[in-house]
C-alpha cells in the first residue's frame, strides 16, 4: 500500500491454526466437508490485461492507473465492484526511456476508488468523491494527522435483515498517520461503509469496533474476507503485534445477514461461543505441529473463500521453511470458519511482471474471486509493489497493480 513517503506493504503475520493431518471436524453448517488442495494453477492472462488496458487508457486522467487492496463483489445485475486502497491516477506515459509505460513523477493519488466492471468482464470507470478525491474520505485527528480509510472486503446484503432492497455493504479499516513502526498508519477502527444500488453512492459510515486497547499492536481490524454461510456473515481479522516484533494473531466475527452496519448485531469468537463483547474475542488457536516444523502463519491480509462444503484459506507465508519469507501462497482448509485451520499446503510462487525481480518488487495480499470463478478454478489476485522505492513504480505501471491467477482446487464436497 503506498504512502506519499514511501511504499509500504502492510505484512502482519497471523499465527492461524494447524492442526495434525487426519483429523475431521465438522462442518457446522451441515454437508461434505473435505480437505481441499490446490492441485494447479494458471496465469488469467485475460484479467490481467484487462486491468492494465484500462489502467492505461488516457481518455480520463481522473481515473485508475493503478492501486492495490483488489478485493472484488458481484453486484445483482452482474456488474463487479472492485475496491482498491491507495491508487493511482493521472496519466500514463506510454512510451519512456525506461521501456515501458510509466506514471508522472509526481502522480496524483487517493487513498482509495472503486472499480466498476461491466458484467462481460470489460473495466467501464472509476469511483471517486468529490475533487476527485478518495470514494471513503478521510478525516483528521485531533492534532491534524491525516486518518484514512482502506477498504477491505465488501458484500451484497439486504438494507435491514428481511428486507427487499440490496445495498453494498463494505468494510473499511481507519488508520491514521503514525511513525517508526506506523509508516503504514496506526490502526483506529474498523467501520462499515453502505452503497446504495445501483447506484453505487455512499450513504454512510458506521463505526463497528473502536478497540479499547492503548498498544495498536493488540487492535484488531475486521474485514480481510467477508462470508456468507447461511443466515450469517462471517468477517475475519487480525491484530498487529509484528510492528513489535511478536507475531500477530487472526480472529472472526460473524453478522446476521443484512446487519453488517449493525454494530449491536455482531458476535465475536472466544475460543468457545460467540460473545456481543468484542473486548473478549480471542485469537483463532495455533494447533498441534508435527515436531520440528516452523512456525507457519499468514499476512494479516488473508483471504477465505467456500469450496462445497469446506472453508478455504489462501496467504502468502509469513514463516516457512529456509526462512524463504513472503514469496510463496500457501493454503489452509477447515469444516467451520472458527477451525481448526488444517495446513499450510504451497500453493504457487506468485510471477512478479517482466523486470520486477531486479526491481526489487514483491507479491502480496492474495485475494480470491468466487463469484468470477466456475467449477472447480477460484480466481486469486495478487499485488505487486516496490516497498524500498516511489520511483520504481513510477517508472514502470506494471509494480503497482494487481495480477491474476487460476487456482485448480480438488476435494471439498464440492
Amino acid at each position: 500500500m503506498v504512502l506519499l513517503g514511501g511504499v509500504v506493504v502492510l505484512v502482519c503475520a497471523v499465527i492461524l491454526v494447524l492442526t495434525l493431518p487426519g483429523e475431521r471436524p465438522q462442518h457446522e453448517g451441515g454437508g461434505a466437508c473435505e480437505p481441499v488442495r490446490v492441485r494447479g494453477w494458471e496465469p488469467a492472462r485475460a484479467v490481467t490485461a484487462e486491468f492494465a488496458r484500462y489502467g492505461d487508457d488516457n481518455s480520463r486522467l481522473d481515473d485508475w492507473t493503478g492501486g492495490d487492496g483488489s478485493r472484488s463483489v458481484r453486484l445483482p445485475d452482474g456488474r463487479t465492484l472492485w475496491l482498491s486502497a491507495d491508487t493511482f491516477l493521472d496519466r500514463v506515459h506510454p512510451e519512456t526511456t525506461f521501456g515501458g509505460p510509466a506514471r508522472d513523477a509526481s502522480p496524483a493519488w487517493v487513498r482509495n476508488a472503486g472499480l466498476v466492471m461491466a458484467p462481460d468482464g470489460t473495466l467501464e470507470r472509476t469511483l471517486l468523491g468529490p475533487g476527485p478525491g478518495a470514494l471513503f474520505p478521510g478525516l483528521a485527528a485531533a492534532d491534524g494527522s491525516e486518518v484514512w480509510r482502506w477498504p477491505v472486503q465488501g458484500v451484497v446484503e439486504p438494507r435491514a435483515p428481511g428486507s427487499d432492497e440490496r445495498v453494498v455493504r463494505v468494510l473499511l479499516w481507519q488508520r491514521e498517520e503514525g511513525t517508526g513502526p506506523w509508516v503504514f498508519g496506526i490502526p483506529r477502527a474498523t467501520e462499515v461503509a453502505t452503497l446504495s444500488l445501483p447506484d453505487l453512492a455512499v450513504e454512510s459510515v458506521e463505526p463497528i469496533d473502536v478497540p479499547a486497547s492503548t498498544d495498536p499492536a493488540e487492535r484488531v481490524l475486521y474485514g480481510t474476507s467477508a462470508v456468507r454461510d447461511g443466515e450469517w456473515t462471517y468477517v475475519f481479522g487480525a491484530d498487529e503485534r509484528t510492528a513489535q516484533g511478536r507475531a500477530a494473531r487472526a480472529h472472526v466475527a460473524r453478522v446476521p445477514v443484512g446487519a453488517l452496519a449493525d454494530r449491536a448485531a455482531w458476535r465475536y469468537w472466544d475460543g468457545a461461543a460467540w460473545q456481543a463483547d468484542p473486548g473478549r474475542a480471542a485469537p483463532l488457536p495455533v494447533g498441534a505441529k508435527p515436531s520440528g516444523d516452523p512456525e507457519r502463519g499468514a499476512s494479516n491480509t488473508y483471504t477465505v473463500t467456500r469450496h462445497g462444503g469446506t472453508w478455504l484459506l489462501l496467504t502468502t507465508d509469513a514463516g516457512g521453511p529456509d526462512g524463504r519469507g513472503l514469496t510463496t501462497v500457501t493454503s489452509y482448509w477447515a469444516c467451520d470458519p472458527q477451525g481448526p485451520w488444517h495446513g499450510p499446503s504451497d500453493v504457487l510462487t506468485p510471477p512478479l511482471p517482466e523486470g520486477g525481480e531486479q526491481a526489487g518488487a514483491v507479491a502480496y495480499n492474495p485475494q480470491a474471486h468466487p463469484a468470477l470463478s466456475s467449477g472447480d478454478g477460484l480466481l486469486l489476485s495478487y499485488d505487486v509493489n516496490v516497498t524500498s522505492s516511489t520511483a520504481a513504480v513510477q517508472r514502470d505501471v506494471e509494480l503497482y497493480r494487481p495480477r491474476f491467477v487460476r487456482l485448480e482446487l480438488s476435494g471439498g464436497g464440492g
